[in-house]
This record gives C-alpha cells, sequence and structure tokens, in this order.
C-alpha cells in the first residue's frame, strides 16, 4: 500500500513538474486532488460526470501552470482548488451565454446570421482600435492571451490596480462605443 505524500510535499510536486515534466510528480499529485476536487465540484452542484470532467481538466491545467504556482503566495490545495473554482465559474458563463440554435435554419436566415454576427465582430475590432494603446493591451492579455490579472502585472510592469482600472475603463469604452450598434 503506497501512501500519499504529506501535504508540504504537494509543493515540492509542483516544483518538479514546473522545472522537469515530472509525470511521476504529476501522477502523484492527480491521485491525491483529483478525487477530492470531484467530490467538491459535485458538492457545488455539478453533476458526476461534469465534475469528473472538471477535476481532469483542473490537472491538466495544473500541468501546463505549474510554473505559474508560487509556494510563497498559497499553500499547493488552495492553488489547485482555486483553478478548480475559476474553471467552474467559467463553465457556469458559458452555459449561461450558451446560444440556442435558430429554429429557421433555411440558409438565407443563416446566411442574414452569419453576416450580422461579423458585422457585430467588425465593429468590436474597430472599437479596440480606438482605445488608447494601455488599455487595448491589456484587453488583449485579459480576454486573448487569458492572462490573470497579477500575470498581467508583471507582463505590463504596472500595479495591480492600475491593470485593473485599464481593464475597467477599456471595457466602459467599449459599451458606449458599440452602444445600440451590437
Amino acid at each position: 500500500m503506497s501512501v500519499a505524500p504529506r501535504p508540504e510535499n504537494h509543493a515540492a510536486l509542483l516544483m518538479a513538474i514546473a522545472q522537469r515534466q515530472d509525470r511521476q510528480a504529476f501522477a502523484t499529485l492527480f491521485h491525491a486532488y483529483a478525487p477530492r476536487l470531484k467530490a467538491w465540484l459535485q458538492r457545488g452542484g455539478a453533476e458526476p460526470n461534469q465534475a469528473e470532467e472538471m477535476a481532469q481538466e483542473t490537472m491538466l491545467a495544473v500541468w501546463r501552470k505549474a510554473g505559474m504556482y508560487d509556494p510563497a503566495r498559497s499553500e499547493p490545495g488552495t492553488w489547485i482548488f482555486a483553478i478548480a473554482r475559476n474553471l467552474r465559474l467559467d463553465a457556469l458563463r458559458r452555459a449561461r451565454l450558451a446560444v440556442e440554435e435558430p429554429e429557421d435554419t433555411h440558409p438565407v436566415a443563416l446566411a442574414d446570421a452569419i453576416l450580422a454576427t461579423e458585422q457585430r465582430a467588425q465593429r468590436l475590432r474597430d472599437a479596440i482600435t480606438q482605445l488608447p494603446a494601455e488599455q487595448a493591451e491589456a484587453l488583449h492579455l485579459a480576454f486573448f492571451e487569458e492572462f490573470s490579472h497579477s500575470r498581467m502585472e508583471a507582463r505590463l510592469g504596472v500595479p495591480l490596480g492600475t491593470v485593473k482600472s485599464r481593464l475597467r475603463l477599456a471595457m466602459a469604452r467599449l459599451r458606449i462605443a458599440l452602444q445600440d450598434r451590437i
């Protein structure tokens, strides 16, 4: 019978994944956290299959983002469960924003819908080009590169409050620019 490593060793396992892509360290973390993540997600309202999938997505993110883990900022479990929470929130947002397929699937109606979507996308691109460079860059990093605020802070070399202000101002300007057009 193998004994799971103690939680204080989980930080070392994350470092091994980040530095050497250590598969054994990942397997150990996976076995320690995947069942707990699944149970936690189910308690949060996810169906068993969805919880299983999200737990696996979380652990895949742990594999990919292990280099971002900072033991000075959080415990390994806290960091891993934060990833799961964020993935769960993203899934809820996607489900809420899911667009139902139009009832009218006539080719002309579909072409009109595609054209309207392309026109909205072009108006959005045009509005983004009108933003100040700092706001456009922050918007790009947040929404197209999927940077976290803290990662943006490091990349841009500005305080976290400035990152958030740039994003808030960019979104406000876009709302005004696109009002009644999208």
